[in-house]
C-alpha cells in the first residue's frame, strides 16, 4: 500500500510537471505568435510610408514640370505597391486576441489602396487642360489618406499595445505610420501649386483680372523640320524626339507659369510630356524644348500641342496645334 501510494503520489507530481511545462510552452508560444504580429505589422507600416508615402508625393511635388508619362507610371506603380502592401497585411497569422486590430489594419491600407487608385486616375487630366477639377479631386481623395491615418493611430496601435500589455509585453513599441505629410494638401489651391507649379487660375484675392491676357502656339518642330498641320502627315525619326514649341505672349500684360502640354497618341496610347516657362512678355516669343520618350515607330501618330490658358485668357483657340506623324529609325 505504501509503494502504491508513492508510486500514486510521483505520477501525480509527473502529471502537475508535464501540466506546468505544457502550459508554459504555450504561453511562450502565445507571445511569440503576439510579438511576430506586432513586429509583422511594424514593418508595413514602415514600408506603407517610406515605399508608398514618401515617393507618392515626391512625384506630384512639381509634376507639371515633368514628364507627364513618367509621373502617370510611377504613381501607378506606386499604386500597385500599396495593393501589394494591403494583400500581404491580408495573408497576415494574427492571433486570435489580435483580431479586432487587423480589421482596423486592412481598413487603414485598403483607404490608402482606394486613394491611390483614385489619385492615379486623375494625374492625366491633372497634368493636362482639366488641371483645376482634377486638384480639387485630388485633394479631396487625400481626404482618404487622412482617414487612413486617423484609423492607424487611433484604433491599431492602440489595439495592438492593450494586447501585448495584456499578456505582459512592454517592450515593443508600435511604429508610427503617417501616409499625409501635412493637411496643406487638402487645401485645393495648394494641391495644385504644389503639383504644377502654378496658384489656382483665378483672381479671389485681387478681384477680377482686367485687360488683354492670353499665349499663342506659333509653331512646332523636331530639330530643323517644322511641322505642318494636319492632313500633312509629318515624317519625324527616333522614338524619343525633342519638340520645340514656339509660344508667344499674344496679350497686353507679363505672364507667369504658363504650361505647355504635348501629347503623342499611337498604337492605343497616349505619350505625355509638359513644360512650363517661367515668365514671358507681352509680344516676344518663347521657344521650348519637349522631349517625348517612348514612342512606338511605324505607326500612324497624331500629336497634340496645347497652351494652357492664364487668368483672363477666354480664347483658347490659338493655344493649340494638332499635327500627323510617323515616327521612324
Amino acid at each position: 500500500m505504501v509503494r502504491r501510494r508513492a508510486a500514486a503520489g510521483v505520477a501525480v507530481v509527473l502529471l502537475i510537471a508535464i501540466v506546468l511545462v505544457v502550459n508554459g510552452c504555450l504561453k511562450s508560444e502565445k507571445l511569440q505568435s503576439l510579438k511576430e504580429y506586432a513586429r509583422n505589422v511594424n514593418t508595413l507600416a514602415q514600408e506603407s510610408q517610406s515605399q508608398v508615402s514618401a515617393p507618392l508625393f515626391t512625384s506630384l511635388t512639381g509634376a507639371g514640370s515633368k514628364s507627364a508619362l513618367d509621373v502617370e507610371v510611377q504613381i501607378d506603380q506606386l499604386r500597385i505597391q500599396a495593393q501589394t502592401i494591403a494583400n500581404h497585411a491580408s495573408a497576415l497569422n494574427v492571433p486570435g486576441e489580435m483580431a479586432e486590430a487587423q480589421r482596423a489594419l486592412l481598413l487603414a491600407l485598403d483607404l490608402r489602396v482606394e486613394a491611390m487608385t483614385k489619385i492615379a486616375a486623375l494625374v492625366p487630366p491633372l497634368l493636362g487642360s482639366q488641371n483645376k477639377e482634377a486638384a480639387a479631386k485630388i485633394a479631396g481623395d487625400m481626404e482618404i489618406f487622412l482617414a487612413s491615418d486617423v484609423v492607424y493611430s487611433q484604433r491599431v496601435t492602440p489595439l495592438i499595445q492593450q494586447t501585448l500589455s495584456a499578456n505582459g509585453v512592454h517592450e515593443l513599441a508600435s511604429t508610427p505610420s503617417r501616409f499625409l505629410p501635412n493637411v496643406g494638401w487638402l487645401e485645393t489651391s495648394t494641391a495644385t501649386s504644389r503639383i504644377t507649379g502654378q496658384g489656382e487660375a483665378s483672381s479671389s484675392s485681387t478681384g477680377a483680372v482686367t485687360g488683354n491676357h492670353g499665349s499663342a502656339l506659333i509653331a512646332v518642330a523636331v530639330g530643323t523640320n517644322t511641322l505642318a498641320a494636319e492632313p500633312t502627315v509629318n515624317h519625324i525619326e527616333g522614338s524619343s524626339p525633342t519638340f520645340t514649341v514656339t509660344v508667344e505672349n499674344s496679350g497686353e500684360f507679363p505672364q507667369t507659369n504658363v504650361k505647355v502640354d504635348v501629347t503623342v497618341t499611337a498604337a492605343g496610347k497616349q505619350f505625355k510630356a509638359t513644360h512650363v516657362i517661367n515668365q514671358t512678355t507681352p509680344g516676344n516669343k518663347v521657344n521650348v524644348e519637349i522631349p517625348v520618350t517612348g514612342l512606338p515607330l511605324g505607326v500612324a501618330a497624331k500629336v497634340e500641342v496645347f497652351i494652357q490658358g492664364v487668368p483672363g485668357e477666354n480664347d483658347l483657340e490659338n493655344n493649340k496645334g494638332e499635327y500627323l506623324a510617323i515616327f521612324s529609325s
